[in-house]
């Protein structure tokens, strides 16, 4: 059975180029983390507000990596609070949404944990729980789903 799955299953790299349609980023760099089980995008001036009696998040996010040129800003239902622990072993509670991505002609809605990324080298990390049952994640190649090309400057 696991073999007949791995054959249909479309590959991607250990980085993507994806999209995040309901958040308004169009296109973000993603490092593909099988050993992460979470999901998560670097979001700073988070602020917590109740919208008709539902907790939202209200967040900005630098899509671009190492530029803070462009910043999204968004409003969105917080799906709930979770406690995750980091790749550095500390715990801490993080605002999680469901947002929709969009990577290779699929889209489907993923569980996204907001939180500092600042220092870490991708804004965005894709955990295994995201792209389970849906890819096979070749961790030596990248970019199966194309690289963003960069606009000739004049």
């Amino acid at each position: 059975m696991r073999r007949e799955l791995s054959r249909k299953l479309p590959v991607i790299g250990w980085r993507e180029w994806l999209t995040l349609p309901e958040i308004g980023i169009g296109r973000i760099k993603a490092k593909i983390d099988s050993g992460a089980r979470s999901s998560s995008i670097h979001a700073f001036d988070m602020n917590i507000e109740d919208h008709e009696g539902e907790e939202y998040v209200r967040f900005k996010i630098y899509p671009v990596q190492r530029r803070t040129t462009k910043v999204v800003e968004t409003f969105v239902p917080v799906h709930e609070f979770r406690q995750v622990r980091s790749s550095n072993g500390q715990t801490d509670v993080r605002p999680v949404i469901i947002t929709s991505i969009r990577l290779m002609r699929q889209e489907w809605p993923i569980e996204l944990t907001l939180t500092d990324r600042s220092d870490m080298g991708f804004r965005m990390l894709l955990g295994r729980e995201a792209f389970r049952s849906r890819f096979l994640l070749d961790a030596g190649n990248s970019y199966y789903g194309g690289k963003l090309k960069k606009k000739k400057s004049r």
